[in-house]
């Protein structure tokens, strides 16, 4: 049989090592049972929360066209945190004849699909929430609970604490004036980039130094 792996590791706390290590999980356990490896699908770095992962939408338009027999994964929180999208992608496979299978259980049937999805969506809830509570957790303590803020710069060694980067804050200070005085964001965003001024996006961007007084 014609088989496809699906590959997929979201969390900051894995790295691009994780989608090897599942291929060479996927390619012993496809040479195993005899079938031939003709593709792997990968989406490395995003969440399963949502079905919108380039690969991901590559397999089921190649599933369409009957491109392979059997799709292999890891397990079924890869393909997907909630149940609703595990399912759809159980039933489009199936309409289609093709198989599902993951290593951990082998191939994937209706009551997997059914069980198993159930506790990944409850896996998924449980997750954001935590996450919601840490993030209250560092704004009572006074501290920002997201990311790098372009006007801000981390603080080394002190999780959640920020300082005032002067340099980026006279382009801030300079954005609101701008607006206030009647600018469009369009137009404030058009004269900053002919001046060079790059977003907080661009790793290359180099802001211009902070006036002295």
């Amino acid at each position: 049989m014609r088989a496809v792996i699906y590959a997929r590791y979201s969390s900051d706390n894995q790295s691009e090592a994780s989608i090897e290590d599942q291929l060479e999980v996927y390619r012993r356990y496809i040479e195993r049972q005899g079938w031939t490896l003709i593709r792997t699908y990968e989406d490395r770095a995003l969440s399963g929360a949502s079905d919108k992962r380039p690969a991901y939408q590559q397999l089921l338009a190649e599933a369409e066209r009957d491109k392979f027999d059997v799709v292999v994964s890891e397990a079924l929180d890869r393909l997907g945190r909630r149940l609703s999208d595990v399912a759809r992608l159980h039933d489009h496979l199936e309409f289609r004849g093709v198989k599902l299978h993951a290593v951990n259980i082998g191939q994937v049937t209706t009551l997997h699909v059914g069980l198993l999805g159930t506790m990944a969506q409850l896996y998924l809830s449980d997750l954001k929430e935590k996450t919601r509570r840490g993030q209250l957790g560092r704004v009572l303590a006074g501290k920002i609970p997201g990311g790098k803020a372009y006007g801000y710069t981390l603080v080394e060694g002190q999780r959640g604490e920020r300082q005032v980067n002067d340099a980026e804050a006279t382009v801030v200070q300079r954005i609101f004036r701008d607006f206030a005085a009647g600018k469009s964001p369009r137009a404030i965003a058009k004269a900053l980039d002919a001046e060079g001024i790059a977003g907080p996006d661009d790793r290359s961007f180099q802001a211009p130094q902070a006036p002295r007084n």
